[in-house]
């Protein structure tokens, strides 16, 4: 009897188990380790399954190009108009889709925006302000939160910023497609970039 109740145990658990794994391979936190992967090995295709980039791009245009005086502060020497920038979002979206492809490819943020600033946009990379908010010195410290409603999820990614002594959260929204989740936005783009604007600022002012 205690062996048929000792097999019952290991087969739940087993069972328990399989289920788990399964449901963390369906996960958002799976989807941002096979990204990160494929980042990492320069796969540019993997990379496009678990990040829509057009997407998120297109959303860190918006975003940016709300950040007017903002970029005048990151950007100096960069067109900082809010009016003229939002007439630039097509052109600026499609450097910004060739900047994530450089950096996939060659593992370089910097030579992404090197790449994107010799297009002559307005002198605008958003690669190189995305490094203002997690620089070539910073490192992944945690996943900070996950919060799945439904077929959509948030989840919260902690950066160390030693430039400034600190940590960046950012936030990615993410979407179920199925078999696998997909990053479709980076949700407080605007927020970090007046965080950094701030600090730069008390930073300066010392």
């Amino acid at each position: 009897m205690k062996r048929i109740i000792l097999l019952l145990l290991l087969a739940a658990v087993t069972v328990g188990g399989y289920f788990y794994y399964q449901s963390l391979k369906a996960g958002p936190k799976y989807a941002l380790v096979q990204a990160a992967n494929a980042a990492r090995t320069h796969d540019m295709p993997t990379f496009e399954r678990y990040v829509d980039v057009s997407s998120v791009t297109g959303n860190l245009v918006d975003q940016v190009t709300s950040q007017g005086s903002t970029l005048g502060l990151l950007n100096p020497g960069g067109f900082a108009f809010k009016g003229a920038l939002r007439m630039l979002k097509p052109q600026l979206a499609q450097v910004a889709r060739k900047e994530v492809q450089q950096y996939i490819e060659t593992g370089s943020l910097e030579g992404a925006a090197t790449a994107a600033r010799s297009k002559g946009v307005m002198n605008i990379s958003l690669a190189g302000l995305v490094g203002k908010v997690a620089s070539a010195d910073s490192k992944f410290k945690d996943v900070k939160y996950v919060n799945e409603e439904g077929e959509q999820a948030l989840v919260g990614l902690e950066f160390t910023q030693p430039k400034y002594d600190t940590t960046m959260v950012v936030e990615l929204k993410m979407l179920n497609r199925g078999d696998h989740w997909q990053v479709t936005e980076i949700t407080n783009t605007g927020d970090l970039l007046k965080h950094v604007a701030r600090l730069e600022k008390q930073r300066l002012l010392k």
